[in-house]
């Protein structure tokens, strides 16, 4: 996703003078063509993640568009008071990209993981939070952050996250996208997690002899409610999927908007057990660790039917 990210950045970025990409002292192997070729274009602020977001709001201020990035948490949790306060609340088009969903550092252990991070940027005002499931879904994201004159949150995975659709997939801001049919239940997913989803809904259909429907969000915030009201009239069980913890992510979300907007369905929400936090490995090992995996997802299905 984060090679994808860079190239539609940089495809943009080369006909508007006015995007910039701001990185904290990382993304080697990565931003290099942006750097040589759109040097005017570029900044590394070093290992100052506040002081970035802080210029990005000044430019942006100016007239610019800018893309600030570096590793999960770090553009997040180290500088959300520059985001909420230079950023969301003056509106400005700065777009925060978190390179890393969930457990995609897993060999960097906790301190790399972004498993929290939905519930610190939901509630933040004017900002959209986008969650591409592929490269494809990374294209369309990138392209509505630039066009947009207000803040973004984008999370992205990093570990070579398989094209699910075969094209890039118009967006309409706040709706889900249909990956899978099915009418025996539906499966929510977000992020770099729909693909596991997907196999889940395949392994269901084999082993349980039932068709599960799989929808991915590429926006978390918006929700668009005619979109949910629609899907979810006469659905047996929804199962949201996500590669965060329990509080305030996506599964959150959903759990609110049908219950602001009087949605009555049954919901089950697959996400990170808060422990172990001390797993190390790689993303899939940890995920099984800590119950995100093909057979937690069938076994929740189980206990829906």
């Amino acid at each position: 996703m984060r090679n994808t990210f860079m190239n539609t950045l940089f495809e943009r970025a080369s006909k508007d003078p006015k995007i910039v990409f701001i990185t904290g002292d990382l993304g080697y192997s990565v931003v290099e063509r942006f750097a040589d070729e759109l040097p005017n274009q570029f900044l590394n602020v070093g290992i100052a993640e506040q002081s970035m977001v802080g210029i990005a709001a000044g430019l942006a201020s100016e007239g610019f568009r800018c893309f600030v990035y570096s590793i999960a948490n770090f553009p997040t949790m180290r500088c959300l008071e520059q985001i909420r306060n230079d950023v969301c609340y003056h509106n400005l088009p700065v777009t925060i990209v978190s390179v890393g969903a969930g457990v995609s550092y897993g060999s960097l252990g906790y301190t790399h993981h972004a498993v929290e991070d939905l519930a610190i940027m939901r509630p933040l005002p004017n900002i959209i939070v986008g969650s591409p499931a592929d490269p494809m879904e990374t294209i369309a994201l990138t392209n509505f952050f630039v066009d947009r004159n207000g803040p973004g949150y984008l999370r992205l995975g990093k570990n070579g996250e398989p094209a699910i659709h075969n094209s890039t997939p118009e967006l309409s801001i706040g709706k889900p996208i249909k990956v899978r049919p099915g009418d025996q239940g539906i499966i929510f997913a977000t992020g770099n997690v729909l693909n596991i989803a997907n196999e889940a809904a395949s392994v269901a259909s084999r082993n349980l002899g039932i068709e599960i429907s799989v929808w991915s969000f590429p926006f978390i915030k918006p929700i668009a409610i005619d979109s949910l009201q629609e899907i979810l009239a006469d659905a047996p069980f929804v199962l949201t999927v996500e590669e965060h913890v329990r509080s305030g992510g996506f599964g959150s979300a959903i759990l609110e908007a049908c219950s602001d907007n009087d949605i009555d369905v049954q919901i089950k929400s697959v996400f990170l057990n808060e422990s172990p936090l001390t797993a190390v490995g790689s993303a899939d090992y940890i995920r099984s660790q800590r119950g995100l995996s093909v057979d937690s997802i069938v076994s929740s299905i189980k206990r829906c039917l």
